[in-house]
Formats: C-alpha cells, structure tokens, sequence
C-alpha cells in the first residue's frame, strides 16, 4: 500500500502530459481487454447448430445483448452515482464475473450457453462508464476519450482476429476459443486496471474549463430531462441505429464477409479497423484544440452529420456496383465511427460543459445506450423473423442506406434544437447583465 500511496502521490505532482499519457493508454487498453472477454465469441459461426428455429449463434448474441442492454438500464444510476475509490475493484470484479460466464459457456451443453451469455453482458455494459469516469471533466478529456474510443473499432478486429486464428491455425474447438482469448487479457488487465488507477482527479483548472463532475442523483436526471428532452430524443434516434448497426457488424462480420466476398484471411478485420481507428481518432482528437465549448459543440453535430454521409455513400457506391465490398467496408467502418465515436468523446462532455449542467456524462451515455441496445435486440429479432431469407450481408448493406437517412435527418434536427437552446441561453445571460448594470446604476 506505500508503493501504491506513492506512485499516486508522484502522479498528482506529474505533468498534464505524463497523466494524459498514462490515463489514456491505460484505459485504451483496459478496453481491448474487455473486448477479450465481450466480443471474442463472435469470432466463432457455431455453424449447423439451431434451436427453435434459430441459429445458436443469433441466440447468443441476443442473450448477450440483452444482458448488456440490462446492464446500461441499472448503469443509468450505478455509474452516475458511483464513488471514485470503488471504480478499480468493480471493473476487475466484473471483468472477472464476464471471464467466469465464458467459461459456463464452453462446460455447460448448448442450449445452456444462452443464459451464459446472458450473464456475461450484464458486467460488461458496467466497463465503459467506469474507464470513461476517469477521464471526463478535464481540458484534455477529448484527446485522453479519443484514444479510449478507437479501441472500440481496433479492438474488435484484433479479437475477432485472434479468435479466428486459434480456430483455423490451432484448431481450438469453437466452444472453448472465447474462454482461451479471455485468458490471453486476464493478466493485462489487472496490470492496466492497476496503472489507471493512479489517475489524480481534475484540477481546479479542469473543473473552471469544463464544470465540476458530481455524482447525478435522481433530481439532477429528472432536471436534466426536464430542460433537454426534445435534443435528447433526437440523438436517442440516431443512436439507436448506430448502436444496432455497430453491433451487427461487431457480432457477425465474419457471416458478412462470408456472404460478400467468401472466405478471408483473419487478418482482414485488423486490415480494415486499424487504420480507420488512426483516422477517426486524428478527426476527433482534433477537437481539444477547440477550447469554446459551443463551438466544439457544434463540430461535433458536423462530424457525426460527416460520418452518416460516408455511410450514404458507401451504400450508394456498392449498390451502383462501383465499389468492391472491401472498400465498402471502409465506408461503412469511418461512417459508423465517425458518427458514433463522437457520443463518446465529444458529444455530452461539450453539452455538459456548454449548459454547465450539474452531473456527470455517465447518466446520458447510459441513457442512450439502456436504449440503443435495445434497438440491438430488436433488428436481431427481426433479421431473423422478418428477413430470415437475405443473407447476413444483404441484410448488412440495405441497413447501412437506412441508418445513413435517420442519421442526417435525426442530426439537423438536434443541431437545429440545441443551437436555439444556446441563442436562447446568451440572450438571457445578456438581459441578465443589462439589468444587474441598470440596477448598479439606480443604486437599486
């Protein structure tokens, strides 16, 4: 415990450089960890196993999905009220509680793997508001966020990478190869998880550039909800068909490849995700040089308007039979990132900052998450009820043109309602500060 008092010590006397690059390496790759033990079971097909009616490998994802979904509902109060000294034990407790169910899944007979599944999402929906509760409220928050988001697109293809290579090289049996990957980031993690932990809190500085961050109980979400909800809902819209679409293709890229363009080599996901990763990141860790918040604000409507319009025109493009699959991937991984990495990052740290709202970022992310996820659910089910006869990547492609239409249009309109709420608030801060002068002057 000395060693540990004193490296903390040593941290809260560091640079802002030296704990930007600590926090923000140590929670990028607490993250691809957790992809170890979240999406390394999509790298496997479970092919030519069904259960009523449905393939096993749709049952799973739905039951994870739904645990997951679980998760972001009961996140909504546990993150935004969680104390800063319990954040470290409860992402190893739940990252060991997630590795715990992947191994229920490879000993127990299918069907039974379904509730494993089930009870491996609800720990994990918890890890992103933990990591992300580290970094917000800071000047460097969008750079230090940036670097945690890009592991949701670098992480999935190295997983799924890794998966797909101790299926087809070593000949691990699909059942076990998710416990295995769980086990190549067990130790990482804890070593990580411990280096975050170090992390000194926001200084005075922080706070006065982007608002202290407290804990938000339910008076300050009903408040919150109060003074925002037509915004909000406009960006629920959106987020609802990015969280779907993210995870359709997170969660059966291989059926999407296998339909499009037939076998491929494990390295393909990397090939796709890594680069798209610098980029986005570069896109949006470009924002911290943007220091008036309402300004940031509204970059970030452009950008997520930006990344819908990729979307639009990958799906265009390959329809037009113009463009091969491999490039409409590329499209179709910048869109999705560039649109949604942004609520991560940017998006409610700045509307935060902006309203000066009391809270923190955790209640709005898990909002929209509790809902996005459910959207998951809900395109699952209907792929399989109600377009059981396209193929994954017939299904994949069509979605992109819809999620492309919702997303512009569900854009304007929250960048048309939040600036009105911005115009709104500078004129009465001006009528405000007219009558505080006015009053000083008749000595009222």
């Amino acid at each position: 415990m000395t060693l540990i008092q004193g490296l903390r010590n040593k941290m809260h006397r560091a640079s802002p450089v030296t704990v930007l690059l600590l926090s923000s390496i140590s929670a990028f790759s607490i993250y691809v960890c957790t992809y170890g033990f979240r999406k390394s079971f999509a790298a496997a097909t479970f092919s030519g196993q069904v259960f009523w009616g449905m393939d096993y490998k749709v049952l799973l994802v739905i039951a994870q999905v739904m645990g997951y979904a679980l998760s972001k509902f009961i996140g909504i109060k546990f993150i935004s009220e969680v104390k800063p000294e319990r954040r470290s034990i409860y992402v190893i407790g739940l990252l060991m509680f997630a590795w715990f169910c992947l191994l229920m899944l490879a000993l127990l007979p299918a069907p039974w793997g379904i509730l494993c599944m089930f009870a491996n999402g609800i720990p994990l929906g918890m890890i992103w508001g933990l990591v992300y509760s580290y970094l917000e409220g800071r000047r460097q928050t969008e750079i230090m966020a940036a670097i945690l988001s890009t592991s949701l697109i670098f992480s999935a293809g190295v997983v799924k990478g890794i998966g797909r290579m101790f299926i087809e090289n070593w000949h691990m049996p699909e059942i076990w190869m998710p416990f295995a990957v769980g086990a190549v980031f067990f130790l990482p993690m804890l070593l990580f998880v411990g280096l975050l932990n170090l992390t000194p809190p926001p200084t005075q500085e922080d706070k006065a550039a982007r608002s202290e961050r407290t804990p938000m109980y339910a008076a300050d979400r009903k408040a919150f909800l109060r003074g925002f909800l037509p915004g909000f809902a406009f960006n629920l819209g959106l987020y609802i068909t990015l969280t779907s679409m993210r995870d359709l293709r997170d969660n059966f890229e291989v059926e999407i490849w296998q339909a499009l363009a037939g076998h491929v080599s494990p390295s393909v996901y990397s090939q796709i995700d890594t680069p798209v990763a610098i980029v986005v990141l570069l896109c949006v860790g470009s924002l911290f040089y943007v220091k008036n918040n309402r300004s940031a604000f509204k970059l970030a409507h452009l950008m997520i308007l930006l990344g819908f319009i990729s979307i639009g025109i990958g799906s265009y493009l390959f329809f037009m039979h113009l463009i091969s699959p491999f490039v409409l991937m590329y499209f179709a991984a910048f869109g999705l990132y560039l649109a949604y990495i942004p609520y991560q990052v940017i998006f409610f740290e700045r509307l935060i900052a902006v309203f000066r709202i009391r809270g923190n970022i955790g209640f709005l992310i898990y909002a929209a998450d509790s809902i996005g996820y459910t959207g998951s659910v809900a395109v699952l089910l209907y792929k399989e009820f109600g377009k059981h006869s396209l193929s994954w990547g017939s299904f994949f492609t069509w979605a992109l043109t819809i999620v492309a239409l919702v997303g512009i249009g569900c854009i304007l309109l929250s960048y048309q309602y939040f600036t009105q709420k911005m115009k709104a608030e500078l004129s009465g801060s001006a009528s405000k500060k007219a009558l505080d002068a006015e009053l000083s002057i008749t000595g009222a």
